[in-house]
């Protein structure tokens, strides 16, 4: 008896959904008339995506907020009641594109009510150099929520992954118990198995050294920040600040596009760092690997990262004989075509499989798989690649 008023309130259900997925077009076909919260959250979906009866030349825009300052606040205000987070933030994105309001981040009270996070951080930066003063302590402290919430998310894990490696790098031959590599000591020595015993007799020990207060590391960050790369460029900020902070690696940090600009002396403040990159240019990867050639004075131990889409504008088989060059001096050289949370990206392929054949792969990067990737470098074993697919 209960079943047909039940069916109904789904296929309400339905219909509800149905028409604020359509937006209410006439053909939508529904015939379902929306009120109170369904109403205004319609109705902020419509300002940033319904149609334009005229959309503007070169591009097809959406209508709603047009471009005043209080309106898009309200706006803001409104998606935030009705959308979780991780939607709000995505909105906003789209708002960026869709609707032109990059000029209105430059306003502090536009920059107060927006929902802070990576792909903010790089409009920010791409707006850095047209901001006025009067939005640059706002934007700044929009910039250091996202570093401080990256930071704490990162920075243990990262740590913790870094300084196991640098252990296990430095092994010793005649390890204490409690610093035995009890695997690499088993198949060291397997060919000294007593059957009759069913054990192995090891002869020889393999340990792990404890890495020492002295620099056992160099690692080089070398980063695009062409404006593809904006994401990338917050991340690398981010985990520079981390790796210099451990004693046992020299850190150094290399921003390029046309130009070349050392950030190191910067590292202890990776706002700072972000606010010295220029987001936007041209890119020439050849000069860039050319100064942190010229950085490296004990080859062996020294990780380059490169994190570029490897879209070329300098001179490209120089860029390859600097790769080979330092490949060959005993440098481990990982490329990453992103560093960030999104999916594959764009990036030349040529480029990437010359590298490739140099036995250097280029790939795309998590956050949460840099540390692996690091301590792979570091131990100077096979990086863990994710899968293409």
């Amino acid at each position: 008896m209960t079943t047909e008023p039940v069916e109904a309130d789904t296929a309400q259900e339905r219909l509800r959904r149905w028409r604020l997925v359509l937006g209410g077009d006439p053909a939508d076909g529904t015939g379902h008339t929306l009120a109170g919260p369904d109403a205004a959250m319609d109705g902020a979906l419509t300002a940033l995506y319904g149609k334009r009866d005229t959309p503007r030349a070169g591009r097809d825009r959406s209508a709603g907020l047009g471009a005043s300052a209080p309106a898009v606040a309200r706006w803001l205000g409104d998606i935030r009641t009705y959308f979780p987070s991780s939607v709000v933030q995505i909105m906003q994105r789209d708002a960026i594109d869709r609707l032109g309001l990059a000029a209105l981040l430059l306003e502090p009270e536009m920059l107060e009510a927006v929902e802070a996070d990576v792909h903010l951080v790089g409009t920010l930066l791409s707006l850095n150099r047209a901001m006025p003063e009067t939005t640059k302590e706002t934007a700044r402290a929009v910039v250091r929520k996202v570093v401080e919430d990256l930071e704490k998310r990162l920075a243990t894990r990262t740590r913790a992954t870094l300084t196991g490696a640098l252990d296990r790098s430095a092994r010793i031959s005649r390890p204490r118990h409690h610093d035995i590599d009890w695997n690499r000591t088993i198949a060291a020595n397997l060919k000294h198995y007593l059957p009759e015993y069913r054990t192995i007799v090891p002869e020889r020990l393999i340990g792990y050294g404890r890495a020492s207060r002295s620099v056992k590391k160099k690692v080089v960050l070398c980063v695009d920040q062409s404006g593809s790369m904006a994401a990338s460029v917050v991340y690398a900020s981010v985990f520079g600040a981390v790796l210099a902070s451990m004693r046992s690696i020299d850190t150094r940090l290399v921003v390029f596009d046309t130009a070349v600009v050392d950030l190191t002396d910067q590292l202890d403040d990776p706002v700072d760092v972000l606010f010295g990159t220029q987001l936007g240019g041209g890119t020439d990867i050849n000069r860039a690997l050319a100064y942190c050639q010229s950085q490296i004075t004990r080859p062996t131990e020294t990780v380059v990262v490169l994190i570029s889409d490897l879209y070329e504008g300098g001179i490209r088989d120089e860029m390859l004989k600097r790769v080979a060059a330092m490949k060959a001096a005993g440098v481990q050289f990982v490329t990453l075509l992103a560093l960030s949370d999104e999916g594959a990206p764009a990036y030349d392929r040529e480029h990437a499989a010359a590298l490739a054949a140099l036995d250097a792969p280029a790939f795309a990067c998590t956050p949460d798989l840099f540390p692996e990737v690091m301590a792979a470098a570091i131990e100077k074993r096979p990086l863990p690649i994710p899968d293409a697919g």
